[in-house]
Parts: C-alpha cells; structure tokens; sequence
C-alpha cells in the first residue's frame, strides 16, 4: 500500500491571494469534483495505491449554511474560520464546503468514491470516534437513529448508556472567541468532558476545547472501570456510523486517536463491520508502543502509525541530532509486526519537511525517503505537497506560522497550485520526480515488493571504508532471483563508501560471490560490483540521497 494523504478542502484551491483568517468567500475552497478522472488517474500513475481524503465528514465550522437546514456553529467553539476536521458536526453527512452544490453533496461524495476506484484507487476515509463538535446535531442521520446525546441523563457524570461525559450543576467556562465574531457567549449546561480527556468545566486554550468527549463505557472519574455489559449505547452508534459508510463504497477507514477509545470496542466493532465487508481496512492512529500489539491482535486493526519510532527516528537523523545506526532499533522494536506498520514523513499533524521547523529543504529528506519506503512490506504514506518541497510556511490565520499547512483555515498550498496549473519550479520538478521513480519501484521491483530484509549496519559500525554509521545506512532486500543493496547517505556530502556485506547474508539468502553487474534502480547507471563474505563492496553516494542497486550475478 503506497497512501496518497489529501485534504480536499486545501487541494484544488486555486486561490493566489489568500488572506489570514479569511473566510469561504474570500479564501475559496477546494472541492471533491476537483479530484477528476485525470487527476487522480495521475496519482495512480505516480505509483499510490490509495488515497486518503482527510475532512470529508461534516465538522463545526464558522461558515453559515443554515440556508441548506445545517445549524449554525458558535464561533467560540470552532477553531478557525473553515473548523477542524476532527471536530464532527454530523456523522451521517459530507462537509458542504466540499461540495459544488450543497444539496447535492452526498451524490458528489458517491461520484468521487466511483471515479477514485475507477482509476484504480483504494479509498480511505476517516472516521473520528473518539470526540465530536460541542454542538453536534445530525441532520442527515437514517430514519430510526437517535442523535448522540439525545437521550443522556445529563446529571450523572457517568453513565454506561450515556453518549458523553457530563460535569453535573457546572456551565464550560471558555474564552476562546478570538476574533470577536460572537454575537454573544457561548453557553453549555452542564459542561461536557473536552475530547483530549478534560473531565472539568474549564479547558484551555490548547486543549481540544471544540470538541465533547465521546462515552464508551470507561468510568474514567472512577477509576477507570469498564462497563460493557450490556454493550454500551456509543459502541451500538459508531458501529451503524462505520457501516453506513462501508455501504457507500468506501475501502478503509483511518481511525483518529483510537488509543484513546478502548480496545474492547474495537474488538466488537472491526469484526461485525468485517463479517459483512471482509477487505475493509482499518488504520489505527496510535502513538503508544505498548499498546501496538494490543490494537493489533486485540482490536484488529490492519496498520498502525510508525510515529514515535520510525517518523520521529528519521526526523532525528534528518536534522542531525541522532546517527542513522538508530534506525536499526526502530525495526527491531516491531520486527514481529512490521507488516502492520503505516511508514511516513509526513502528515496534516506533523511540519513540513521543507519548513524552517524541520530541514527546510525537501531534498535533505530523500535518503528518509528510500528507508521508510524500502525497508519492508508494510504501507507507506506520502501527505499531498510533501513531495513537492511544499514548506507549508504560510500564518494562514488560526493556524499560524507552525511549518504545518493547516487544517483549521480556508488556504490554498502554493505547490499544489503549481503542480495543477502545470507549473512546477525546476527544484519542485526534481524532487517530485525522484518521488515517483521511488514510489513506481516499490510496486514494480520483486525485492521491494515482497523481499526479505537484511540489516548491514551491524558490521558497518567502524568507519571501514568510510561508512559513517551516523550519516549512512545500508540494508539488503532479497528474493530467490533478485537482489538489492540499499545505502543512504544523509549528509551534504557525497561520498565513495565500502559497504561491508557479512558472511552471515551470504549463507542466510544465499548470495553468490564474485564480481557482478548492477544497475542504480534510481537512476538507471550501470556499475559493476564485487561481492565477498566480509568484505567491503564500493558504493558511490550522492549527498543527500542514496543507491539502489540491483544485482546481475
């Protein structure tokens, strides 16, 4: 699986004179019609096997649509003018702002899930089931469906049926109306739970103050006891939610926060949404590595984020404050599960590789680039403008100038418009091409499709050769009839290395000795190579980039 992240929202926003804080009219919006036939027959052709289309389902928002039967949102509760996404207003519905015509926003959505698999394309959606705005109210829910809340008994703080979590005889107290476009103060009794787990009255400014803490039957206020039997109300709820959309075609869902909603509930729910849709995929966002397995085996979940170790590895190396042999920890730390590991640079959370937060420069992350693509089997995920160099530097408004591209705004990404438009700068060009070569070989080459895995850096500790272990990395993928020598060079400088290749892969994968042709599968150079047991194999490196060389023996 190679996973093209977009936000429709910022994606075919064309508008050049976008200002702070601007509103729908003003700043524009990009649209799902604007993912055509050629579009996304281009991501296809670029070597992504799926999309992910980030923000479709209706959030709070500061834009009024009550023309179209939607409620209002006060603007105290939203961040930013365009809302966050992860702020769900109706789970049933697709945010209007995506739509060409509002009314017909459902049918749009419908079209764009037809042309996505006709090009080819797997589709991912989210699904937030963790929190939702403070004013959620869905108007588009099936006949029969019961909004979240409507039926809590709001003077517990805790029930097992209850939707949310309640602070009984309390108002929430906030102070979040930073643009003063309140006709009056927002006002809720009692306060609910805020979704990072605030179970008072008064979030904060950097707490997630927009949205309600969704109940899954976790007294978290009473030392967190679990009751779930009988099934709590929520868990009946997002089921429905979760198959409603399955029914509409969608191919995966990726699950925001779902360490924070408990396994248990996923246990039940991933197999009774599997029963009936058996290729359904779920991606888990969770961030904690003794919970992996957990989520895996427990809760069933297809993938997880590589986050907090390999993402926050590579940024090390990237910028210098850690040596490229750590990378060797980060696979060992999975190694049981690492077909269940999603691989990244970026995503809408993280900064910009491009930004002047990480290496503001896109090209100094390509030897990254090559390790988390090419080590294993498992997905990798590319966020739209990543490549590109998109160094997402814009103050856009709520979002301000983070080394994010934001999600809380109405914006437009300055690459993406020059990639649509045709009109890519030289270094955009360069870059965007070294992407595709990459990501085409991933599902085109034997080895990387579905090789095995050998780490040379345990041999390749000393300086032999001039192998840096703390600015290369070199590994081997193998099948029976190919083999490839993968070396990244992470510094400014190229440089001619001795890559020594042990004994131990020569008996393990069956390597035969001698002097060999090989081709760099990244740029098509013929060179010749000699491989022997505990000896070093030359390789020349390009600064800030590496080989794949493919062996003719």
């Amino acid at each position: 699986m190679i996973i093209y992240q977009v936000l429709p929202r910022l994606f075919g926003n064309m508008n050049e004179h976008c200002v702070p804080h601007g509103s729908l009219a003003q700043n524009g919006c990009g649209k799902m019609n604007d993912f055509t036939a050629d579009v996304l027959g281009t991501i296809r052709s670029e070597g992504y096997t799926h999309v992910w289309f980030t923000g479709l389902i209706e959030h709070a928002t500061q834009t009024d649509y009550s023309a179209f039967g939607i409620e209002p949102d006060h603007p105290a509760v939203v961040k930013g003018r365009a809302g966050s996404p992860y702020a769900i207003k109706d789970y049933y519905d697709i945010d209007p702002d995506l739509a060409e015509s509002v009314p017909a926003r459902m049918e749009e959505f419908e079209n764009l899930v037809d042309r996505t698999h006709e090009a080819g394309l797997g589709f991912v959606m989210d699904f937030v089931p963790n929190h939702v705005a403070r004013q959620y109210h869905s108007d588009a829910k099936p006949a029969g469906v019961a909004d979240l809340g409507a039926h809590d008994v709001t003077t517990q703080a805790f029930s097992p049926q209850n939707n949310f979590y309640y602070i009984p005889g309390q108002p929430l107290r906030t102070h979040f109306d930073r643009y003063h476009l309140a006709p009056m103060p927002y006002r809720e009794y009692p306060a609910k739970a805020t979704g990072n787990d605030r179970f008072d009255a008064s979030p904060g400014e950097n707490d997630w103050y927009e949205t309600v803490k969704l109940n899954y039957g976790v007294d978290y206020c009473g030392g967190r006891q679990k009751h779930f039997n009988p099934t709590p109300d929520t868990w009946e709820k997002m089921l429905d939610i979760l198959l409603f959309w399955a029914g509409k075609g969608v191919d995966g869902f990726r699950c925001d926060m779902a360490e924070m909603v408990p396994v248990e509930f996923w246990d039940w729910c991933i197999s009774r949404v599997k029963a009936r849709f058996p290729r359904m995929l779920f991606i888990a966002e969770v961030y904690n590595p003794s919970e992996y397995r957990n989520y895996l085996h427990a809760g069933h979940f297809d993938y997880l984020y590589d986050k907090v170790g390999l993402y926050d590895t590579l940024r090390g190396v990237v910028c210098g404050h850690r040596p490229a042999a750590d990378i060797t920890s980060c696979w060992q730390s999975v190694d049981d599960i690492k077909e269940h590991m999603l691989n990244f640079l970026e995503n809408h959370d993280e900064q910009r590789i491009a930004s002047d937060f990480f290496a503001a420069d896109g090209r100094k992350a390509l030897p990254a680039l090559v390790v988390s693509a090419c080590m294993g089997t498992n997905p990798f995920m590319v966020y739209a403008g990543q490549e590109f160099g998109e160094p997402g530097m814009d103050a856009e408004g709520f979002s301000g100038r983070d080394g994010r591209t934001t999600i809380f705004d109405y914006w437009s990404v300055p690459s993406l418009r020059r990639a649509l438009s045709g009109q890519l700068r030289t270094d955009e060009r360069h870059l965007h091409d070294a992407y595709v070569r990459l990501l085409r070989l991933c599902n085109t080459e034997p080895a990387l499709r579905k090789g095995s895995f050998f780490d040379l850096m345990y041999v390749n500790y000393d300086g032999c050769g001039g192998f840096d272990p703390n600015r290369h990395y070199a590994f081997l993928r193998h099948t029976e009839n190919d083999l490839l020598l993968v070396v990244s060079n992470f510094s400014g400088e190229a440089s001619q290395v001795g890559v020594r290749i042990p004994g131990h892969a020569f008996s393990t994968l069956g390597l035969r000795e001698g002097t060999c042709w090989a081709s760099d599968l990244l740029t098509g150079e013929p060179v010749t190579v000699t491989l022997r047991p505990d000896s070093v194999t030359s390789v020349q490196l390009p600064a800030y980039g590496a080989v794949l060389l493919k062996m003719k023996c």
